[in-house]
């Protein structure tokens, strides 16, 4: 597991992840399914970068929050890899997200509720411990747990 991931504080964790559920928040507002996501320096413990949810708004299937992340820390930073960076995110990663956060060989994730459907971290597939990629993905699960799912349900509650 990775230093940062290992040495940060309990406060710090929910610092970033109550950012990432301001995203959230967003989203949900826009009509959006209420994911949000944070990324952070894990040295200088700097925000990179943050977004929600939009692939409804953008007319995007790849619009989830944390590839909006991605893109948006890549063109900060100048590169499509971004190590030395740990995502918050609301959410459980699905198959596309960890995919790229593999390739952009981000540090780690720290998530606050598991997706049971579409997980591909724990609920459905690991793919952060899969053997055939060449870089690591450590995570955190569990920072704002309550929170995190609550969200989610009372967006779902209110289109019913």
């Amino acid at each position: 597991m990775s230093a940062y991931l290992n040495e940060t504080s309990l406060e710090l964790h929910e610092k970033w992840m109550r950012l990432a559920l301001k995203q959230a928040e967003e989203a949900a507002h826009n009509d959006e399914v209420p994911v949000g996501a944070v990324l952070v320096d894990t040295k200088s413990l700097d925000l990179i970068a943050s977004g929600n949810n939009r692939p409804i708004s953008q007319k995007d299937p790849t619009g989830h929050a944390e590839i909006v992340v991605l893109r948006q820390a890549s063109l900060s930073r100048n590169n499509y890899r971004l190590p030395g960076t740990v995502l918050y995110v609301t959410i459980e990663p699905c198959t596309m997200c960890v995919g790229a956060l593999m390739h952009a060989r981000i540090e780690g994730v720290v998530f606050g509720v598991r997706e049971p459907r579409a997980g591909a971290m724990v609920s459905q597939l690991q793919l952060a411990e899969a053997e055939f990629f060449n870089h690591r993905l450590t995570f955190v699960e569990g920072i704002l747990e309550k929170e995190c799912s609550q969200i989610v349900q009372d967006f779902f509650k209110s289109k019913r």
